[in-house]
Order: C-alpha cells, then sequence, then structure tokens
C-alpha cells in the first residue's frame, strides 16, 4: 500500500499539479499576449496619425487662443487627419492631441475623462522606462482611464507635442476574459500602478503580490493558501496577476488523493481478510513441519520429513528440506574427509620438513655462513626457514592460492639450494592471475620433495625442477617435471591405480608418513574431494633435454565445490 501510494502520488497527483500550474502560466501568458495585440494596435494607430506631414505644421509653437479662428480651423484640420487614420470603426474611446507644455489642443470626438493636462503625466518620464525604449507610455490618471501616450516628433527627432489614445475599458476586460472565472484577474505597470483588475478594491490599491525578480512567468502560493500566476509582458512592461483560491487549483488533485486512500482501504481489508482465510489453512502443516525441523539434529540427519497432504506448495517445500538434508549430509561427510586428509598430509609435511637431520643441516648451514661472515646468506635461510614453518602451521584446513603454494615450493627450494648450491636448479612461473586459483593447502611441496628425494639418485647434476602453470579457455594446468631417472612403468602403473581407486572407493584411502607413492596418491586425493569430476591427473616420463618424470595436473577455474 505504501509503493501504491508513492506510485499515486509520483505518476498521478504530482503531473495534475504540475499541469494544473501550467495551465495558470498559460492563462496569464494569452491574457497577456491579448493586452499586448490590444497596445500594439494602438502603436499602430499613432503612427498612422504621424504618418501625415500636416501634422507637424499645425502644431502650435509658441503662444496661441484655441478661440480664434485660427485656432478653430487648427483643430478642424487635426480630426480630419485623425478620421483619415482611424477610420468609421475603432476600438478605443477617443485620441487627444497636446502641445509641448502637455496642454489639451483639440480631441477627436470630445468624449469625456480626457486630462485637460499632461503636466502630472510629464513630470514623471524620466523615471518611465517604456518610454525610454519604446517612445510611447501607459499613463492611468484615474481608477477608469487608461492613455497610450507618445510624442509628436518628425524624423529629424523634434518634438511638436503629445499624443493621448484613450484606450476602451470594454476592451481591456475582454482581453483579460481569458482567464478562469473563478480566477481575479490584475494587470499591473512597472510602477505596481492598477491598469485593470476584474475585482477593482475599494482604496483602488492592487493586493500585495512577491517580487517577480527576473522570471517572466511563474507561479506560487501566497500566505493564505491561494496560487498566483503571472506573466511580465517585455513590449508594455505590464505584469498579469491570476488569482485562484487554493481549492479550485487542488480540487482535482484533492479527488484522485481521496480516491487512492478509499482504494488503499479497500486493498488493506481486502489483503487482511485474504491473510486471515489463507492463514487458517497454512498455519497447521507449518507448525507440524517447523517441530519436525527442531527435531533434527546432526545425528539424525536421516529422518524423513512428514510431508502435509492438501497443500502443494507445502508438499514442494517439504521435498525441498529433504534433499537439502541430504546433500548437506553429504557435504558434511566430504568435509570430514577433506579435514582428515589435509591434517594427515599436514603431518606428513612436518615429518619430512621438520625432521631432525633436516633442521641440524640446516642450522649447520647457517652458522657456517654466519662464521664466514656472509650476513646476507644467513638472513635469507632463516628467514626462508621461518615462511616454510609459518605457512605450515597456519591456519592448515584453509584452501589457499597457486600464487601462496608456489611462495612455498619456492622457499623449500632455496634452503636446499644453501645444500646442493649449483647442483640444483629450478624455474617456476609466476603470474597474478594465480590468485584465482584456489588449492588446499601443501599440494606442489610434496611433489617437489618427491623430485629430491628420488629423481636424482643416478642422475648427473646439474638437477633441474621446472614448474610450469598455464591457463586456457576456463581451466589451469599444472606441470611439474625434472631431469632425474624417471619412473619405472610399474610404478606409473600402481599410483594411476591406487588414484583412481581412491576417486572411487567408498572408505578413506589409507596413508604413509612419507610423500612417496601413496603420498602422491593423497595428494591427488585431496584435490579430488575439492574439485570432484573437475580434476584430471597424470605422470609420465617426458624425454625433452635427457628425459625425466612429470606430474600433470589439470582442473576447472570454476569455484567451490562441496
Amino acid at each position: 500500500m505504501g509503493s501504491f501510494a508513492v506510485y499515486v502520488n509520483r505518476v498521478v497527483v504530482h503531473p495534475l499539479r504540475e499541469s494544473t500550474e501550467s495551465e495558470m502560466r498559460q492563462t496569464a501568458a494569452k491574457i497577456g499576449d491579448q493586452l499586448d495585440l490590444y497596445v500594439d494596435r494602438q502603436n499602430q494607430l499613432s503612427q498612422r496619425i504621424l504618418s501625415s506631414q500636416d501634422i507637424f505644421t499645425l502644431m502650435p509653437s509658441g503662444n496661441y487662443s484655441k478661440l480664434t479662428v485660427e485656432g478653430l480651423a487648427r483643430s478642424r484640420k487635426l480630426r480630419q487627419i485623425m478620421f483619415q487614420a482611424i477610420g468609421p470603426s475603432m476600438d478605443i474611446e477617443d485620441v487627444a492631441i497636446y502641445d509641448l507644455r502637455g496642454v489639451l489642443l483639440t480631441t477627436f470626438i470630445s468624449t469625456t475623462g480626457n486630462p485637460s493636462s499632461l503636466l502630472p503625466f510629464l513630470e514623471g518620464l524620466g523615471h518611465d522606462a517604456s518610454w525610454i525604449e519604446n517612445g510611447y507610455s501607459l499613463y492611468r490618471p484615474n481608477a477608469n482611464r487608461v492613455f497610450f501616450i507618445r510624442s509628436i516628433i518628425n524624423q529629424n527627432g523634434k518634438i511638436f507635442g503629445y499624443m493621448a489614445i484613450q484606450l476602451q475599458q470594454e476592451m481591456l476586460e475582454r482581453s483579460a476574459s481569458a482567464g478562469s472565472s473563478d480566477s481575479d484577474v490584475y494587470v499591473l505597470d512597472s510602477q505596481q500602478r492598477v491598469i485593470y483588475a476584474s475585482n477593482p478594491p475599494g482604496d483602488g490599491k492592487a493586493p500585495e503580490f512577491a517580487e517577480t525578480g527576473e522570471n517572466a512567468s511563474e507561479v506560487y502560493q501566497k500566505d493564505n493558501g491561494d496560487y498566483v500566476a503571472y506573466y511580465r509582458s517585455d513590449a508594455t512592461g505590464w505584469t498579469t496577476y491570476t488569482i485562484t483560491p487554493k481549492k479550485v487549483v487542488l480540487g482535482p488533485v484533492n479527488s484522485i488523493t481521496n480516491l487512492s486512500l478509499l482504494l488503499m482501504a479497500a486493498l488493506f481489508l481486502f489483503s487482511a481478510a485474504y491473510i486471515y482465510f489463507s492463514a487458517r489453512g497454512f498455519l497447521l502443516p507449518v507448525r507440524r513441519l517447523r517441530s519436525q525441523i527442531l527435531r533434527i539434529n546432526y545425528s539424525n540427519m536421516d529422518t524423513k520429513v512428514e510431508a502435509p497432504s492438501s497443500n502443494n506448495e507445502l508438499l514442494l517445500l517439504s521435498e525441498a528440506f529433504q534433499g537439502m538434508l541430504e546433500r548437506l549430509q553429504v557435504s558434511i561427510e566430504r568435509e570430514k574427509l577433506a579435514v582428515h586428509e589435509e591434517a594427515v598430509a599436514r603431518n606428513s609435511a612436518l615429518q619430512a620438513q621438520i625432521a631432525p637431520h633436516f633442521i641440524h643441516n640446516t642450522l649447520y648451514l647457517i652458522s657456517i655462513a654466519s662464521q664466514e661472515g656472509k650476513n646476507e646468506v644467513v638472513s635469507e635461510m632463516c628467514k626462508n626457514l621461518s615462511d616454510s614453518l609459518r605457512y605450515i602451521v597456519s591456519s592448515p584446513y584453509e584452501h589457499v592460492s597457486l600464487t601462496q603454494e608456489l611462495e612455498h615450493a619456492k622457499d623449500y627450494l632455496a634452503l636446499l639450494r644453501h645444500n646442493y648450491e649449483d647442483d640444483l636448479q629450478w624455474t617456476m612461473d609466476e603470474d597474478p592471475v594465480f590468485d584465482e586459483i584456489r588449492l588446499p593447502r601443501l599440494v606442489i611441496q610434496p611433489f617437489v620433495e618427491n623430485c629430491i628425494e628420488h629423481a636424482f639418485k643416478e642422475a648427473d647434476t646439474p638437477w633441474r625442477i621446472e614448474i610450469r602453470v598455464k591457463l586456457y579457455n576456463g581451466l589451469w594446468a599444472l606441470e611439474i617435471r625434472d631431469n632425474g631417472d624417471g619412473f619405472d612403468e610399474d610404478t606409473i602403473r600402481d599410483i594411476l591405480g591406487l588414484v583412481r581407486t581412491a576417486e572411487t572407493a567408498d572408505g578413506e584411502p589409507s596413508h604413509e608418513t612419507g610423500f612417496g607413492r601413496m603420498g602422491i596418491v593423497n595428494t591427488v586425493h585431496r584435490l579430488q574431494l575439492m574439485y570432484k569430476n573437475r580434476l584430471f591427473f597424470n605422470m609420465y616420463n617426458h624425454s625433452d633435454d635427457g628425459g625425466g618424470a612429470a606430474i600433470q595436473i589439470i582442473a576447472s577455474l570454476t569455484e567451490d565445490f562441496y
């Protein structure tokens, strides 16, 4: 239900509110555009009047009298010029001509409302941006009259007087009628004086509006909750405001919200009823299954779970749980066997590497190097011995990376190098990608030790051991080879037979303490426990560089295991 509420708010309520505010902005802009068109028509009318060159010659330049014959003739000719420009139909109240002092000279039809003097207007021209930018201005001397005023100026920039076109209040109201009937419309000039008000205030002042700033069109909410949309015209400098009550703007939004609440309440009641009746038929089998699960422990994992007879889902759950128990039992047995194998290998490695004669020889070599002043050799031997011992005894049952196994083999060979000196040589592949290959602990070192103990008894020096690693097509391959005496055919046949026997046997394979024939079998068996059927092991005699023995292990890169 919370998701449904969020969905309704984002998909329905929020877009509906944005659509309503957009419509308010468009309405204010439409009213402003209608007013701009009306004012533009008066601008064109004034230009038609000024297109007559006679008007400049008729304007007085000094003292004059309107009641003289000359003054009456001037007024008649000015009316004729205005009639020729205006025509028989017009959307204005009147047109008046004023001299340079702002004194009224004549009017077109002499309607009431024309100011006898423009002096108050002329005194404030310096602050009128529209007059400076457009050459005309809009003047409102009282609440019911609005005038379009421009100077009578020739092409040389000489001013002869002023023209005032009295706008029709009906045309202003018609332009503002594009707004909603539920909204109040106010049109203010750049000095925040009222040009038009659909609901005129009693004191003649407009309501207080927020600062419009640099935005020409915007919607905001007043303190009382009403929504105000405004549009500021670049042509006239007028700002059109539409004030819409909150209940009108949010009416559709509230309707959708209330409907959503009703739907959520109905959904809640339906869900509660459905859960109640479903739980009645579901709870008892679940309790029975829970009771059986609690009775299962390590010693009776082969217990059969009593399956319900009427609920298909619980039947599937019971079958899945039974299968999980069986797989868990198999995994536990494999883990126990793997731990046992690794413990045996660890003990055998300890017997092989930490035998008294091995420690005695190592310490004897260290003492000789110390007497000869070979401090770097002493430090290196001590480090290799420490690293080898630490690797053997730390976390013996955790899997390690191939890189760690190679490092341990390198430490082991480094210790032996001080005993065999130049007679023993080895090469080893190294690559950061080997960190992704996982192995049981103590896999490579037993094979290397087997080379030292058995391969070089009758072989000529230098003795060489090569450890190669290759990765291709999701597989990794490890090969350990020497240039020693090699395996005899019976040994190869017996070891491979023991490997296959250990792989398929139900019981545990036998062990011996050293890393001879059974030591190789046990090491391979630990790898088989880890990789299952994704492991290939082989041993053979190679013919490169005089021949020797080779051990090959190939397995999948896929992690894990049980």
